[in-house]
């Protein structure tokens, strides 16, 4: 049996096989709601045989959208369609996770296709750990305040009731990119002088207390995420030493596996881009905190994943654009690596045949 294609078990759950459809905005929900353009991307993805499908960046409060078009559960109208699509994923054997996300400073802003910056119409003030702004087409934002504070740590746990209420089985918190929960982490972006910023463990304790509120309300039996970037590629920024601190500090708090980006925080950070580039600080945090790990960036074949999973550098592969490209990229690697992996009876007339 390839490595790829080996069950998993976290917590309660047993994913099928270790491809997962990474979180990617898709900027077309209205007012927060999903609509058919997500019950059709969703679930031709549960279709093509991936164990676990991460909805985009989901935010909990309506302040907390990238863009006005940004998928939202801070309301409890958000459910419905939600619970729709969750069900269609769970009956493919795939299992519905969300990422839950406050993009901070990085709020208030066009979709990819109708610009960058600040919103022209309809935006709204934005928040952030300290009154600095990403770039400068960018709102300038508010530091928060200790009730501002408190109200995010409120609307994660909220958020994650929902969650569940729509027949969500994985939370992972959104910790990277250069989102509110990074920014905090960040000493580019924060420029606290309080509780909240300037040592490590100050930086870190708004994520620590937005897990401890969001495991307080997840069943025991049901697996918490955190994605982050684990490193700024800044000077001065976030760095591989200090996620790996923070990994072993997450697992310690009930986190069961840490997703490994990069970037996002520094506009001007030079990344150094390419197939895999950031399998290296999956597989650094899996070796020296001894949790579970998630890889993903430019992962596009069957063989480079493989070689991922089957070389101890992540126990998860997620991949974003391959995913775009090709929906059923789980059902063809499985045919190109000879495992077993079923297809839905309605393809099976166009399951390639080993001869």
């Amino acid at each position: 049996m390839p490595a790829l294609f080996e069950p998993l078990s976290l917590r309660g759950l047993t994913l099928k096989n270790r491809i997962v459809v990474s979180p990617m905005c898709q900027y077309s929900a209205v007012d927060g709601f999903a609509n058919d353009w997500h019950f059709v991307h969703l679930g031709s993805r549960a279709v093509g045989g991936a164990s676990l499908i991460i909805v985009e960046a989901t935010a909990v409060s309506p302040e907390g959208r990238i863009t006005p078009d940004d998928l939202g559960i801070w309301q409890d109208e958000h459910i419905g369609f939600l619970k729709h699509i969750n069900s269609f994923i769970e009956s493919q054997g795939c299992v519905p996770g969300v990422q839950l996300a406050h993009a901070g400073r990085k709020a208030s802003t066009y979709a990819p296709w109708k610009g960058s910056g600040a919103v022209a119409e309809g935006g709204w003030p934005v928040v952030a750990p300290s009154a600095v702004a990403f770039t400068g087409n960018y709102p300038q934002p508010v530091a928060l305040t200790q009730a501002g504070i408190q109200k995010v740590i409120a609307d994660f746990r909220s958020a994650t009731e929902r969650a569940l209420a729509a027949g969500f089985k994985v939370i992972e918190l959104h910790a990277a990119h250069g989102y509110l929960l990074h920014q905090f982490l960040s000493p580019l972006s924060n420029q606290r002088t309080d509780a909240y910023g300037g040592s490590f463990e100050n930086r870190i304790r708004l994520l620590l207390e937005v897990v401890a509120a969001v495991r307080q309300v997840l069943p025991e039996s049901l697996p918490l995420l955190v994605r982050i970037s684990a490193t700024d590629w800044a000077e001065g920024g976030w760095s591989a030493d200090e996620s790996v601190q923070l990994a072993a500090l997450l697992k310690n708090q009930g986190v069961d596996l840490i997703d490994c980006s990069t970037g996002g925080n520094v506009v001007t950070a030079k990344i150094p881009v390419g197939p895999g580039y950031q399998v290296e600080f999956a597989a650094r945090i899996r070796r020296e905190a001894g949790v579970p790990t998630g890889a993903v960036g430019l992962i596009t074949t069957p063989a480079e994943a493989e070689a991922i999973v089957a070389g101890g550098q992540a126990d998860l592969v997620l991949l974003a654009r391959e995913e775009l490209r090709e929906p059923y990229f789980p059902l063809r690697a499985a045919h190109e690596l000879g495992a077993e992996l079923a297809w839905p009876v309605q393809y099976e007339r166009a399951r390639p045949r080993t001869k």
